[in-house]
C-alpha cells in the first residue's frame, strides 16, 4: 500500500508549519530583529524550489530514491549513502528533541518536573517509528484539520494584540545579519529530503507536484504569518521570548477572567509538533534499514530511540550549547543534504517502469 498525494499534501502544510512555530521565531528575531520575515522567506522559496524539483523527479521514474542510488553508484554506495542520510535525520531530530522537552516542562508544569516527564515520549517514538511510511500518512490525515483548525483559534486570540509597526523599519538590520539567519537556521527544513524518501511511494500523477510545493507554500504562509504576529505582539522583546506558540495568546482579554483557555489548544498544537518531530526519527530509521540490510524495524527503532533517549539524558544540561553547534556550524551540513542532495538525485541513473 503507498501513500496518497493527498497525505503527503498534508504533511508538507501540516508539519512544516508545526515543525517551525516553537523557537524558530525567537531565534530569527535574536538575529534578524523585526526583519526575520527576510530570512524565512529566502529559506522557504529555496526549499520550495528543492521540494518542486524532487516531485517533478517523481514523474519520469517509479523508483525510490534508493534504487536511485544503486543503479548508478551500486548496492555498496547506496548502503554507504544512506548512512550518511541516516546521520543527517538523527541529527535533524535531536535538537527539536530538546525543543520539545524544555517545551513541556516549561509550559504545561507550574513547577520544573523531572527528566522523566518526557521520556515516554520515547516510547511512542519507537512505535511509530516502525511503521511503513504509510502510517505517516494516516497520522498526517488526523494532524492536518487538528493543526489548522487550532492555529486559526491560536491567530484569533493574538490578532487584537498585534502592533504591526513593530515590524518597521523594514530592512535596517545588516545584511550580514540576515544572511546569518537564513542560514544558521536552516536546520529546520528537511522537507526536501522528506520528498526524497517519498520518491516511489506514491503514484505519481500530472500535477502532482504543484499540489505537493503549493502544500509547501501554504505551510510557509503560516509560518510567516505567525512570525509577523509574533513580532507584532512583542516588538522589541521578542528576542527574549521562548517558546513563540505558548507567548502570541496569552493577552487575549478572556484568559484574565476565566484562566488559561490557551492551553486547550496548545496541547492538540502539541500533539502534532510531536508527530512533525518523529517523521525524521522515521526516516533514520528506514535509512539505517536500508544501510545495514536489515528489514527489522522494531528493532531499529528501538535502537534509534534508545539511543536518542541516552543522549538526551546525558545532555540534558548542554541545550544552548548543542544550539550554538547548529546555529553556527552544521548549517553547512543541513544545506548539503537539504539542498545539493535532492537536486543531484536528477543526475541519477533512472529508468522509468511502465505504470
Amino acid at each position: 500500500m503507498k501513500l496518497s498525494v493527498r497525505q503527503i499534501c498534508f504533511i508538507m502544510l501540516a508539519y512544516t508549519a508545526a515543525s517551525k512555530i516553537l523557537m524558530y521565531p525567537t531565534y530569527l528575531s535574536i538575529t534578524c530583529k523585526n526583519d526575520l520575515l527576510f530570512p524565512a522567506i529566502i529559506d522557504f522559496l529555496i526549499c520550495g524550489i528543492v521540494i518542486w524539483a524532487v516531485s517533478f523527479l517523481c514523474s519520469k521514474t517509479d523508483k525510490t530514491f534508493y534504487q536511485l542510488l544503486q543503479n548508478s553508484i551500486g548496492t555498496v554506495g547506496a548502503r554507504i549513502f544512506y548512512g550518511f542520510f541516516a546521520v543527517y535525520f538523527l541529527l535533524a531530530s535531536l535538537l527539536p528533541i530538546f525543543e520539545q522537552k524544555l517545551y513541556v516542562h516549561n509550559i504545561f508544569y507550574d513547577t520544573v518536573p523531572s527528566l522523566g516527564v518526557f521520556l515516554p515520549f520515547f516510547a511512542l517514538s519507537a512505535y511509530a517509528c516502525s511503521k511503513r511510511f504509510t502510517n505517516i500518512g494516516r497520522c498526517a490525515d488526523i494532524c492536518m484539520p487538528l493543526f489548522i483548525g487550532t492555529m486559526v483559534f491560536m491567530f484569533a486570540m493574538a490578532f487584537s494584540e498585534v502592533e504591526w509597526n513593530n515590524l518597521l523599519p523594514v530592512l535596517k538590520t545588516p545584511a550580514s545579519e540576515l544572511f546569518k539567519g537564513t542560514a544558521g537556521s536552516f536546520f529546520n527544513f528537511t522537507e526536501p529530503c522528506w520528498m526524497l524518501m517519498f520518491m516511489g511511494h506514491f503514484k505519481y500523477k500530472k500535477g502532482d507536484s504543484a499540489k505537493i510545493t503549493l502544500s509547501f507554500a501554504g505551510g510557509a504562509v503560516i509560518v510567516l504569518l505567525f512570525l509577523a504576529t509574533f513580532m507584532g505582539v512583542y516588538g522589541p522583546i521578542a528576542p527574549s521570548r521562548t517558546f513563540a506558540i505558548a507567548r502570541t495568546s496569552l493577552f487575549f482579554p478572556a484568559i484574565e477572567t476565566i484562566g488559561r483557555i490557551d492551553l486547550i489548544l496548545l496541547f492538540i498544537i502539541e500533539i502534532v509538533m510531536l508527530f512533525a518531530m518523529m517523521i525524521n526519527i522515521q526516516f533514520a530509521v528506514h535509512a539505517i534499514s536500508k544501510c545495514i540490510g536489515c528489514e527489522n524495524l522494531k528493532v531499529i527503532s528501538f535502537a534509534v530511540n534508545l539511543a536518542l533517549l541516552i543522549i538526551v539524558v546525558f545532555a540534558n544540561n548542554f541545550y544552548s550549547d548543542i544550539h550554538d553547534l547548529y546555529f553556527n556550524w552544521m548549517w553547512i551540513v543541513f544545506v548539503v543534504f537539504g539542498v545539493a542532495v535532492p537536486l543531484l538525485a536528477w543526475t541519477l541513473k533512472r529508468r522509468r517502469e511502465e505504470r
